[in-house]
């Protein structure tokens, strides 16, 4: 009897936590780890999603909470916080989830995270440039970034509100102000594109996409992303028409599939698809395993602009070495010039967005 006295006592705290009265802003909306049944399974890595309410972020909870690497998983995002963390705490994996709800609570969501992922922030809609989000997302992607800087200013920060080409730089410039930037840290995350390509370049070979590697360079938006298919794993060659049809298709995948959802949103599955494979290399690397690849969008001397996307090779510190380019043809060359113009804009709007405000 004393024993099941405990645990009814252990369940009416539990309940009490999870009430969702308790996730009101400002308000404790963190299960106590004691008193959470998920004590957590094998010794693993602390991860945050910032933004984990919204299209992609309850995707990449998911995908997180499954993820064997991922010990605590806290969930912050300004609504619906509560919802969607009882429903991903019930999956039974190893991972602690945490919910917070509200500015008040971005530091306590922040505090002691080895990875932040970062989604937060308004979708593409129909009609909608990625250059029309920067004047929405920016804001959010500063206020986020102020918070990292000052509760786990030595996190991996995975980045992928839009537009990736300008949010980094922004992001940069907040972890300057801050005296805490580290450019290994800091990684805008374009694995969409690569999944694109990969899968394009597979329809096209008459391949398993997953035997398929193409190297994606440049930026995230139109022009700048550059797949580089002189590159392609397995060694192939692709007429002029070919080579137009995949770069168009892979530079044009996110309108693809906004028309396709005709107003009811963005990419927002196999963004969280790659968002979580990107993360789960972020982590990989974090653990020490050696040889671990993968492209992003990195404080970068590969060309004269101070981002670009190419391989870098990722490690405890994040990305600890970025790869050249390498051998391009004559199509990729001109590629690159449009790409690094549209870039070089883009890159300088985020910093200036900061700078501005002094």
């Amino acid at each position: 009897m004393e024993a099941r006295a405990g645990a009814n006592q252990r369940i009416a705290r539990i309940s009490a936590h999870l009430h969702p009265s308790n996730f009101q802003e400002g308000g404790d909306v963190v299960l106590k780890r004691d008193e959470c049944r998920a004590k957590g399974g094998a010794p693993g890595f602390k991860v945050a999603i910032l933004g984990a309410s919204g299209g992609i972020g309850q995707p990449v909870a998911l995908l997180m909470k499954m993820n064997p690497l991922v010990s605590v998983l806290h969930l912050y995002d300004v609504v619906n916080t509560p919802g969607v963390t009882a429903d991903v705490s019930h999956m039974d994996t190893g991972a602690v989830v945490r919910g917070f709800l509200g500015q008040p609570q971005l530091e306590s969501a922040l505090t002691g995270m080895d990875l932040v992922i970062i989604p937060a922030g308004v979708p593409r809609k129909p009609g909608m440039t990625r250059d029309d989000l920067f004047k929405i997302n920016a804001g959010i992607v500063r206020t986020l970034c102020e918070g990292i800087a000052k509760c786990c200013p030595n996190a991996i920060v995975n980045l992928i509100s839009n537009p990736v080409n300008s949010t980094v730089a922004i992001a940069a410039e907040v972890f300057k102000k801050a005296g805490t930037y580290d450019p290994k840290r800091l990684l805008g995350v374009t694995t969409l594109d690569v999944v694109r390509a990969n899968t394009f370049v597979a329809e096209v070979l008459g391949v398993d996409p997953r035997e398929v590697d193409v190297p994606v360079v440049g930026g995230h938006a139109g022009v700048t992303i550059l797949p580089l298919l002189s590159q392609v794993k397995p060694p192939s060659s692709f007429t002029a028409e070919e080579t137009e049809y995949l770069t168009n298709r892979i530079q044009n995948g996110g309108t693809e599939v906004v028309e396709a959802k005709a107003g009811a949103g963005s990419a927002t599955l196999s963004m969280a698809y790659a968002a979580a494979k990107f993360a789960d290399a972020c982590l990989h690397g974090l653990k020490g395993e050696a040889g671990v690849v993968e492209c992003a969008f990195v404080d970068s001397q590969v060309t004269e602009l101070p981002f670009f996307a190419t391989k870098v090779r990722l490690g405890r510190c994040g990305a600890e070495e970025v790869y050249q380019l390498g051998p391009l043809n004559e199509y990729e060359r001109i590629g690159l010039e449009k790409a690094k113009k549209e870039l070089e804009g883009s890159i300088q709007k985020g910093i200036e967005f900061i700078r501005k405000q002094g």
